[in-house]
């Protein structure tokens, strides 16, 4: 839950609020050290203008997640209790302290890092680039990639924390060393291991466990580098990292852009929309400024309060997956701004929404992403076509790619992009396997419009051909 980098932002502004509401009522006689502490805590949310601008980086992200779980926790502990003089503000209190996040949350962000990494070939001094992590923050996400199994990950995790760790770090030295030995062994790097082995022993002499284990080490063989990032990729992944075939990118300048009136729409004659052909075969379109900002925005806060963890469909039911980390919500049909936006889709593609389902917003947290999937569910009055909105640009991923054509869609905030899922036959058009690439750098809003078989059935006839 606490991986979406929206609900960390809006706790980020609560928090600042809250302090400065507490530093204010306490009485300045009998309070003033827990004042000073108070303001202190207040000094340490001012690096960033504003909630959005400290999330758009992961690794900020991360971190600014373990301070709210600590701070809270803090205040819980050693202020609350002292805290009668502000008893017009305990209700507040007490319902900012339901929001603390849990380890679990800490570590789901964690992996969200190390799946980033994956995907775009990162080591930790990558990543950390613009926010270095502290040993104990860096400690953590080496656990996180260790229990997933990611030993490569995990070594180099747990050698950037051995590289920072101070006076005032709670991960020991010792500790360190354990999992740097087991990690480099697990993934078989054995000459490593017994490197480690021998830095482990020169700290602590006496330590027979480890003594045992570097004699066995020494009569073993080892093989892979542990410090070079495996470049073996799928498709999905190339393209997310926008390593697209030049043979694609010509066949793309080679496509056309247009104004629309949607056959003749009496509500796109003196507006028509912005068409952009950003792929032939299967048929991709992306629709330019087809929303507005203040329209964005009103969807934003319809459903930020309604968000949880997105699911994928499996066995005739909803399911929740790795395979999809993002929050979202199904807006309701008789919302006013579902109504709005979805005619602005019937109007642009000349299909109905009477039997579509309504608009569903999303957003990706840290890492979050959509593998590669159909959108069409096998299912009667199946999803015929998908209409995607992007309500935000992202700087770096977040892209749309479909694996099977090689081609990646850029977010731009304000327009769509639209394809048929299924053929005119009624079957299903395998190339349009699509995913949502990890974010990188930003935060990714988008809203989709699943428009179903039925209504279509002289807007886009049926055909009994086995190639249309």
């Amino acid at each position: 839950m606490w991986a979406d980098t929206d609900q960390i932002a809006q706790l980020y502004g609560k928090m600042k609020d809250f302090l400065k509401v507490f530093s204010q009522c306490i009485d300045a006689e009998n309070g003033e050290t827990m004042k000073s502490v108070l303001l202190n805590l207040l000094l340490s949310y001012s690096d960033y203008e504003s909630p959005e601008e400290a999330v758009r980086n992961p690794v900020t992200a991360y971190r600014l997640l373990g301070q709210l779980r600590n701070d809270l926790i803090y205040i819980v502990k050693h202020i609350q209790p002292n805290l009668y003089q502000c008893e017009e503000y305990q209700d507040e209190l007490n319902a900012k302290l339901q929001e603390i996040p849990q380890l679990e949350d800490l570590d789901g962000a964690a992996s969200g890092l190390i799946r980033l990494q994956e995907i775009y070939k990162l080591y930790p001094e990558d990543i950390t680039k613009e926010t270095s992590l502290n040993a104990d923050e860096a400690y953590n996400v080496g656990l996180v990639a260790y229990d997933e199994d990611k030993f490569q990950y995990a070594f180099l995790w747990f050698l950037y924390s051995l590289d920072r760790l101070t006076e005032y770090s709670t991960t020991t030295e010792e500790e360190l060393l354990h999992y740097l030995i087991s990690s480099a062994y697990k993934f078989g790097s054995l000459h490593m291991a017994i490197y480690f082995s021998h830095k482990f022993l020169n700290l602590d002499p006496s330590n027979d466990e480890v003594r045992v284990q570097l004699n066995r080490l020494l009569h073993l063989q080892s093989n892979p580098n542990i410090f070079t990032l495996n470049t073996e990729s799928s498709n999905y992944e190339t393209l997310c990292r926008g390593e697209v075939d030049e043979r694609t990118s010509k066949r793309q300048r080679a496509l056309s852009c247009r104004y629309s009136t949607g056959g003749g729409n009496p509500r796109l004659m003196y507006a028509p929309v912005k068409e952009e052909v950003e792929w032939d075969v299967p048929q991709i379109i992306r629709y330019h400024d087809i929303i507005s900002d203040r329209e964005i925005e009103i969807l934003k806060n319809i459903s930020r309060p309604q968000l949880s963890r997105s699911e994928v469909y499996q066995d005739g039911r909803g399911t929740v997956t790795k395979q999809r980390l993002s929050q979202s919500v199904f807006l309701e049909y008789d919302d006013p701004m579902e109504a709005l936006v979805s005619q602005r889709i019937a109007d642009a593609t000349g299909l109905s929404m009477k039997k579509a389902e309504p608009l569903h917003v999303q957003n990706y947290g840290i890492g979050g992403r959509y593998e590669p999937h159909y959108d069409a569910l096998k299912t009667v009055n199946d999803r015929i076509a998908t209409f995607l909105i992007y309500m935000s640009d992202v700087e770096i991923g977040g892209a749309t790619v479909f694996p099977e054509v090689g081609v990646a869609v850029q977010p731009k905030k304000g327009s769509a992009v639209f394809w048929y899922n299924l053929h005119k036959n009624g079957k299903l058009d395998l190339k349009t396997k699509h995913a949502g690439c990890p974010v990188l750098v930003g935060n990714k809003w988008v809203a989709n419009k699943w428009i179903c078989e039925f209504g279509q059935e002289f807007r886009r006839p049926c055909s009994l051909s086995e190639w249309e």
